[in-house]
C-alpha cells in the first residue's frame, strides 16, 4: 500500500452515519476506510490493532463514550498516541472539553458537510489539527466569560497575531501558509512561539484566547 494512502477508522453507533462517512471519504483519492466500530470499546480495540492514521470518533457511543475513547487512544499517558478527530453536535460541549484535554487533534460537527469532513481527515493525517469554525464558536460561547481586563496582555509579533487570528477562524496550517504567503514550517514556528507565550496546549486554546481577548476584531 502506498504511503500516500490515509487509513481511517470510523466509530459511530449509527450505521447510517458510518456509511455516509465511508462513502464520502472513499470517494476521495488517497483515503481508505480500514474499519468501522459501533461502540467505543470496539473502536479502541480496532484502533490499537489496525493503527489507522486517523480515528473519527463520535462523542456519544455505547460501552465507552468518545471522551474515554480519545483518552485511551490519544491521551497524555499513551506511548504511541493516535490522531483522533472528535465528531460532535452543538449540545455536547462537556464532552468536547474533555476530548480536547484527552488529546483530540480535530473537532467536527456532523452537519459540517463533506468538504470539511475530508479536510479534517487530511489535516489530522498531516499532524495539522482542524477545528470547525462553528465548533470553535460554540466552544467560546461556553468559556468563562471574564472581561478582557482579566486577561494579561501578551506580546505577539504582527505575524504571530495574524496567525492567531486565522487559527481562531478554523484555518489549517497549510491554509494559513497560503493566505500569508509564508512556508508551512514558518507557520509551525509561529504557532510554537504563540503556544509558549500563551501557555496554550493546542490550537483550540489559542483560538479561545483570540476570541476572549478581542483579537478576532482585528480582521
Amino acid at each position: 500500500m502506498s504511503d500516500a494512502v490515509t487509513r481511517v477508522l470510523i466509530a459511530d453507533d449509527q450505521e447510517m452515519v458510518r456509511t455516509g462517512f465511508r462513502l464520502i471519504l472513499e470517494a476521495q483519492p488517497g483515503i481508505e476506510v480500514v474499519g468501522e466500530a459501533a461502540d467505543g470499546a470496539r473502536c479502541v480495540e480496532l484502533a490499537r490493532r489496525l493503527r489507522p492514521d486517523v480515528c473519527l470518533v463520535d462523542v456519544r457511543m455505547p460501552r465507552l463514550d468518545g471522551l474515554e475513547v480519545t483518552r485511551r487512544l490519544a491521551g497524555p499517558d499513551v506511548a504511541e498516541p493516535l490522531r483522533v478527530v472528535v465528531v460532535t453536535t452543538f449540545d455536547q460541549d462537556d464532552y468536547l472539553y474533555g476530548a480536547l484535554r484527552g488529546g483530540a487533534v480535530g473537532f467536527l460537527l456532523k452537519d459540517a458537510g463533506p468538504a470539511l469532513l475530508v479536510e479534517a481527515v487530511r489535516a489530522a493525517a498531516r499532524g495539522d489539527g482542524l477545528v470547525s469554525p462553528a465548533v470553535t464558536l460554540r466552544l467560546l460561547r461556553n468559556l468563562d466569560h471574564g472581561s478582557t481586563a482579566d486577561t494579561p496582555p501578551v506580546p505577539l509579533s504582527e505575524r504571530e497575531a495574524e496567525v492567531v487570528r486565522l487559527v481562531a477562524h478554523g484555518r489549517t496550517n497549510q491554509e494559513i501558509a497560503a493566505e500569508l504567503h509564508i512556508s508551512l514550517s514558518t507557520v509551525k514556528t509561529h504557532l510554537t512561539s504563540v503556544q509558549l507565550k500563551l501557555d496554550a496546549r493546542n490550537r483550540v486554546e489559542i483560538a479561545a484566547w483570540a476570541w476572549r481577548t478581542g483579537r478576532m476584531r482585528d480582521g
